[in-house]
């Protein structure tokens, strides 16, 4: 088990070693190589790097592979490269056997594989190879793989079932091939694998054709192209329209059997397509149809792209037959009875190796007519007598398999059908009486989102009516504020000031003298700050320096200040409001701030004025000093703000200062 895990390990963390050597250096290593682990590594590099691109190479070093792993008793290992191999020797080496003998090899030490998808793969492997050479014992094999699958190997299981239709149809068991072809269907749709969906429809189609639905098989055939063609699924229509050409040819339509032959070998013309067993199987039939035709140079042409081909047939058991059976009716024709009675005879022999009878029935048919040709009529009766016998029982057991599959078929379409009538009346009388709660109900909602949204528009005007008086209330207030002030700053200053002026000069003691000094500077500081005279006398900017000069020589801030000229930019009133937020502003810094530093900052842009102010006091939390009762000083900054239809901005933290900046727009 130690061993087992470091295989693991080494086999999981070496394509990142050495990643840029090439085949030859990992082929070194194992040929030379005396430890299974490293030999291991490197025989499994070989594998990858020549997947695909050299199969000799493929196949010898995953045969050494798998020997090495079965060695270790890493049959797991072995069984995952054996599961590989199959398909490159059945398809592309056209050699099934060497293919199974390989799995039958593994499969020996089948109780040492505690995976169940491996076991499955396996068998599922092995049926693929017997497909080619023994229709039962692949159904065997197919059947098995689906008892090992589990339930979260679906695509597998699908893949099974499929296979399984596909042999269980050539064998003419059309009942349990319908019902494969269901179950891959269902599982492909539940994938939502549409391509191999088609597949399984393909394989229904194909068994309409068997039994001499015609009619109903070209319908489905049509939808099946249409749908291949839209999928861009291309190599698949090859087998379409061969199978549309057998139709054609049973039914004596044989213009339209060629047209499908051309049709097919156009495509593989177009994909590139050489060798493999569509290549076979349309250029065979295209030389058959010839020779039988008379066209023998045309037939000549077929038969010789097939020679070309001769190492990739020779091996395929299906290949051969139909490469057989062109020959055989080449020469037939061509009277040169020798060689057509040595492929018929091949014929016969793959037929009977394929177990497939509809192949053993016009393998037989064929020697009838060669040996009546060249006189020999016992073997010709005797062959003629087998073609019937086999054509009976195909056509007995066929046509009680027909009958038994299309009853069935008739029968779950009628109950279907019924069920889905019934549903349907069911669900009429559910849906008018569900359209009448429906409806009810919906108007139910109707009129109660009506009045909602009455109320809430209602709700909506009045609080926004609240809040344009409540914004109108607040400015008058101000402006009221405003006016007053400048009242009381000028009776202050005309009245009280002119009063005590005319008393100082009458009075001779000093110390009296002092006294109404003092009161007179006092009604001036009372006056100034009901109303900024400077305004008038200085304008916007020099009011705010000498503000803030002020503030700067009478108080323990430091104060520091970099500010633009923004006379003539804003109205009388608009002046009043920005000087008495930057006034109020400072003055919130020294009642609460604790600060020792402040900065002023003014700012004159193209379209707006920026004034900050900042300092680096013990700052607060802006939401909760807001709801505050007593915090009058902020609610008056925000309306003075509104008023100048302006922007505020606080960022302030408790003890870390605060920053305000407000933002006018210049007209």
């Amino acid at each position: 088990m130690k061993k087992l895990v470091l295989i693991f390990i080494f086999l999981l963390a070496y394509p990142h070693i050495g990643i840029t050597q090439d085949i030859k250096y990992y082929r070194s290593i194992a040929d030379t190589s005396h430890d299974p682990i490293p030999k291991l590594i490197a025989l499994d590099s070989v594998i990858s790097k020549s997947f695909k691109k050299d199969d000799d190479t493929f196949i010898a070093f995953s045969i050494q592979y798998i020997k090495l792993a079965k060695e270790i008793d890493s049959i797991e290992l072995a069984a995952k490269k054996a599961m590989n191999l199959q398909h490159i020797l059945t398809a592309y080496k056209n050699d099934p056997r060497g293919a199974i003998t390989i799995i039958d090899e593994v499969l020996a030490n089948k109780y040492k594989i505690k995976d169940s998808f491996l076991l499955a793969g396996l068998y599922l492997k092995r049926g693929g190879s017997y497909f080619r050479i023994d229709m039962q014992k692949a159904i065997e094999d197919y059947t098995t793989a689906l008892n090992n699958f589990g339930q979260k190997d679906s695509i597998y299981k699908a893949d099974a079932y499929l296979f399984r239709g596909q042999a269980n149809s050539n064998l003419g068991k059309f009942v349990p091939a319908g019902e494969d072809f269901k179950a891959a269907y269902t599982y492909y749709e539940n994938l939502k694998d549409y391509e191999y969906m088609l597949y399984a429809h393909q394989g229904n189609i194909t068994m309409y054709s068997m039994n001499g639905f015609y009619d109903k098989a070209k319908i489905e055939r049509d939808h099946l192209i249409k749908k291949l063609i839209q999928l861009n699924l291309h190599e698949r229509l090859v087998a379409s329209y061969y199978n549309q050409s057998v139709d054609y040819k049973d039914t004596k339509q044989f213009k339209l059997q060629l047209k499908y032959l051309l049709k097919g070998d156009s495509l593989l013309q177009n994909l590139n397509l050489v060798g493999n067993l569509d290549f076979v199987i349309i250029h065979s039939k295209l030389a058959e149809y010839y020779a039988n035709d008379y066209e023998f140079e045309k037939a000549e042409k077929q038969l010789q792209k097939l020679n070309n081909n001769l190492e990739k047939i020779n091996g395929d058991l299906i290949a051969e037959s139909y490469y057989c059976s062109a020959n055989a009716v080449y020469f037939k024709k061509t009277e040169n009875f020798e060689k057509a009675l040595e492929f018929a005879n091949r014929k016969i022999e793959i037929s009977h190796k394929l177990n497939h009878k509809e192949d053993k029935m016009e393998s037989h048919l064929l020697l009838s007519d060669i040996y009546y040709k060249t006189g020999d009529f016992k073997k010709s009766v005797d062959n003629k007598n087998e073609y019937y016998e086999i054509k009976d029982s195909i056509y007995s057991k066929s046509s009680a398999n027909a009958l038994a599959y299309f009853q069935t078929l008739y029968e779950t379409e009628k109950k279907e059908k019924e069920l889905v009538e019934k549903t349907t009346s069911i669900q009429l009388l559910e849906k008018n009486n569900d359209f009448v709660k429906r409806l009810s109900i919906a108007t139910a909602i109707a009129i109660a989102l009506l009045f909602g949204l009455i109320l809430l528009y209602r709700n909506q005007k009045e609080l926004k009516n609240n809040k344009i008086l409540q914004e109108k209330y607040s400015q008058d207030l101000l402006q009221s504020q405003e006016s007053e002030r400048i009242r009381i700053s000028k009776d202050l200053h005309d009245g009280i000031g002119q009063k005590l002026l005319i008393l100082k000069n009458k009075l001779t003691k000093s110390d009296n003298k002092t006294l109404v000094n003092e009161t007179i500077e006092e009604v001036r500081t009372i006056s100034r700050d009901l109303y900024p005279f400077q305004l008038q006398e200085l304008g916007i900017t020099k009011a705010i320096e000498h503000t803030i000069t002020q503030i700067d020589e009478n108080t323990t801030i430091f104060i520091s200040s970099e500010i633009d000229n923004i006379d003539n930019l804003f109205q009388k009133e608009e002046e009043v409001n920005i000087y008495r937020i930057v006034q109020e502003s400072l003055s919130n810094i020294i009642k609460h701030a604790k600060a020792e530093a402040s900065k002023v900052s003014i700012k004159r842009l193209a379209d707006k004025i920026i004034i900050s102010i900042k300092d680096n006091g013990v700052g607060f939390d802006f939401p909760e000093k807001y709801k505050e009762t007593n915090s009058l000083g902020l609610k008056t900054l925000l309306e003075r703000t509104k008023f100048l239809s302006g922007q505020m901005k606080i960022q302030s933290k408790k003890g870390d200062g605060t920053l305000i900046e407000f933002t006018f727009p210049v007209s």
